[in-house]
């Protein structure tokens, strides 16, 4: 009887069964060429995921403005946590494979980042991390003025001659806060900062803004450094629209006040400018009764107002330049000093002579269009006065040529 062999499975098995039956001449097995295959052939390791959190763990003052940055060698990222207590960062997965944070974070917070990861075979790794931003010593908010009596209202129309004016909370390195701010119009124009003080930066174009021009501004300062000890609070923004071109030229010498929108005369009004001279304040300052000369900017109006020489330092009822006048109608303001395009029907010299105390007298008729049409930041060109207009009494921007504006 034949016996039948055993089919050993296996390469290992079946290289030594090949030999056996080749190198054998009488038939027999020979016991010392037999291999016992192999019951398993063991897979090489998963290599293991490393992971890399920007910022690294422990950092502190960190710019919260700096994004998080998660990446996995070796790997894939399943999941990305970043808390400060409650308050939750959101994130997304980018092209790359990496994780990166979507929003700012805060100063002076703790955050923990944890990242799950799973390498090449798909077991899952777990770290957690944390760092501390920065925490500034102080913070600088910034608002928005059309003059330093009214704040800027966002997306009002205002006149051709309104200054982008920009009010920081304290004081700023003025190089860092110049870049911190951006300005962008249309149709665009060049244009220059020019300081106040350490607090407050203007900007105007070259010349009076075109009709229909939008400005829109954004200062991005939030974690910049804007002084030695001083951040941005938070980045602010806002926008305006300059309306109809509308420029009065108010002549000390013909006594007329001329109107024009869009460079064409619109209407002429008598007037009465100041009667010239000067006296001494309560507290010794000089009075000058002259209409200051050159481009006001309007500041702001008042249907009636109450008018008195003890807001420029006259405050004696003995004095002859004493004067208290209630209810003056329709005025229309161009210095912080307190002069005013308005109503004066006791004024018999209107279109004559000059017989105010600087405000720029009108009839009643007169006061009132121009109350009714005149705009925040219109110019009022004032000719012929032997007084300048000081560039901060009032917004008095446009009485520096641009060449010497800014620093």
């Amino acid at each position: 009887m034949i016996q039948r062999r055993k089919v050993i499975i296996g390469a290992v098995g079946m290289a030594a069964a090949a030999t056996a039956a080749g190198c054998s001449s009488s038939g027999k097995t020979d016991a010392k060429s037999w291999v016992e295959p192999a019951a398993n052939i063991e897979q090489a390791a998963a290599a293991p995921v490393r992971l890399t959190v920007t910022p690294a763990n422990e950092d502190t003052d960190v710019l919260p403005v700096k994004p998080i940055v998660v990446s996995a060698a070796d790997g894939k990222l399943q999941s990305v946590t970043v808390t400060a207590g409650k308050a939750k960062i959101d994130g997304a997965i980018q092209d790359d494979g990496t994780w990166r944070s979507t929003q700012d974070l805060a100063y002076g917070k703790k955050y923990k980042v944890t990242v799950t990861a799973t390498d090449s075979a798909g077991a899952a790794t777990t770290e957690a991390t944390t760092f501390t931003t920065l925490k500034p010593e102080n913070i600088a908010k910034v608002t928005f003025q059309a003059n330093s009596m009214l704040a800027l209202k966002e997306g009002r129309t205002y006149g051709a001659g309104q200054p982008v004016v920009v009010r920081f909370s304290r004081a700023v390195n003025k190089n860092a806060a110049e870049k911190a701010i951006q300005i962008k119009t249309l149709p665009a124009v060049e244009g220059k900062f020019y300081w106040k003080d350490d607090r407050t930066v203007h900007w105007r174009p070259a010349k009076y803004w075109a009709a229909g021009t939008t400005v829109k501004v954004s200062v991005d300062m939030f974690g910049v450094k804007l002084g030695k000890t001083t951040y941005g609070a938070k980045n602010a923004s806002t926008n305006f629209r300059i309306g109809r071109q509308l420029i009065a030229i108010s002549d000390n010498r013909t006594h007329l006040t001329k109107v024009y929108i869009d460079g064409k005369l619109v209407r002429t009004m008598k007037s009465s400018l100041g009667k010239g001279g000067g006296t001494t304040g309560a507290n010794g300052e000089s009075i000058s009764y002259w209409t200051a000369g050159g481009p006001h900017v309007v500041l702001g109006k008042k249907r009636k107002h109450t008018m008195s020489s003890a807001t420029y330092g006259v405050t004696d009822p003995k004095d002859p330049n004493y004067y208290v006048s209630e209810n003056i109608e329709f005025c229309t303001r161009i210095t912080y000093s307190g002069e005013y395009l308005h109503a004066a029907p006791w004024n018999g010299s209107l279109g004559q002579a000059n017989k105010s105390h600087g405000c720029i007298n009108l009839s009643t008729a007169d006061a009132k269009w121009v109350y009714n049409n005149f705009l925040v930041g219109d110019i009022v060109d004032v000719k012929n006065t032997p007084r300048k207009l000081p560039i901060w009494n009032g917004l008095g921007d446009w009485t520096v040529p641009f060449d010497k504006y800014g620093r």
